[in-house]
């Protein structure tokens, strides 16, 4: 049977279980093709699991792609992270040379991180993204935050809300 624009030959009960049915298959055709093109926008990813395929190095020059820039901010697939559970030492504009030294630890040992494996993104419970535009996610490898990876050894505070100082 071919349907017709106005074909009102169906029953409506008929008529809008035929709608649904077109949506539907359109709404999954979409999301099986984003799936199958890798195309998930990491603001949208609940639980976005990051593959070891992509190796993780320090940020420089333009490339932006999968970069880490200190010990709490980081690219993943083009998009700029900010690991939400933690406060790392600055590098880019540091307070004093203690915190430099540190920010630096933090940032090779986030590197570190990154590169042993798969790691889950998950959303930050209440705020998508930051005043910096930075999207907001806790990285999880093996049920465990690799936040708090840093915090254990000495390279990050948990995050309270506010930054407090490193010097």
């Amino acid at each position: 049977m071919e349907l017709q624009k106005n074909d009102h030959s169906l029953r409506p009960e008929v008529r809008y279980l035929v709608r649904k049915i077109i949506v539907a298959i359109a709404v999954s055709g979409c999301a099986l093709g984003a799936h199958i093109f890798g195309i998930v926008p990491v603001a949208e990813a609940a639980s976005l699991v990051i593959s070891p395929e992509t190796t993780y190095r320090k940020c420089f020059g333009g490339d932006r792609f999968a970069c880490v820039v200190d010990g709490d901010t980081l690219w993943i697939e083009g998009a700029k992270i900010r690991i939400a559970d933690i406060d790392a030492p600055e590098i880019s504009e540091p307070k004093c040379a203690t915190e430099l030294a540190l920010g630096n630890r933090a940032t090779d040992r986030l590197i570190e991180l990154v590169n042993q494996g798969s790691f889950k993104l998950r959303a930050w419970p209440g705020r998508d993204e930051d005043r910096y535009g930075r999207k907001l996610r806790v990285l999880i490898r093996d049920g465990r935050s690799l936040g708090d990876i840093l915090v254990s050894e000495g390279l990050a505070r948990t995050w309270t809300g506010r930054r407090q100082p490193w010097c």
